[in-house]
């Protein structure tokens, strides 16, 4: 999970990648999801799983949950 650091915001993103340097740098380059585009974004919560499957079910369950984003993100803000 990234969270936007541009000033004035407060946005969060949630993906998959197997290379989380790389996707950052995308992000925060403009190359990367289109909601992510024109946003400056912080590395805040990553989480390894055996398989791509794995990864994805949990990615999908984390954008619909805005709880436990939000949850998340309350913790790096600690």
């Amino acid at each position: 999970m990234i969270k936007s650091i541009t000033p004035g915001t407060n946005k969060t993103y949630v993906g998959y990648t197997n290379n989380v340097k790389l996707r950052l740098e995308k992000h925060n380059s403009n190359k990367g999801a289109k909601s992510t585009k024109g946003y400056k974004w912080l590395l805040i919560y990553t989480k390894k799983f055996k398989s791509k499957n794995e990864a994805m079910s949990f990615e999908y369950k984390l954008k619909k949950n805005r709880y436990e984003r939000k949850i998340i993100l309350e913790e790096y803000i600690k």
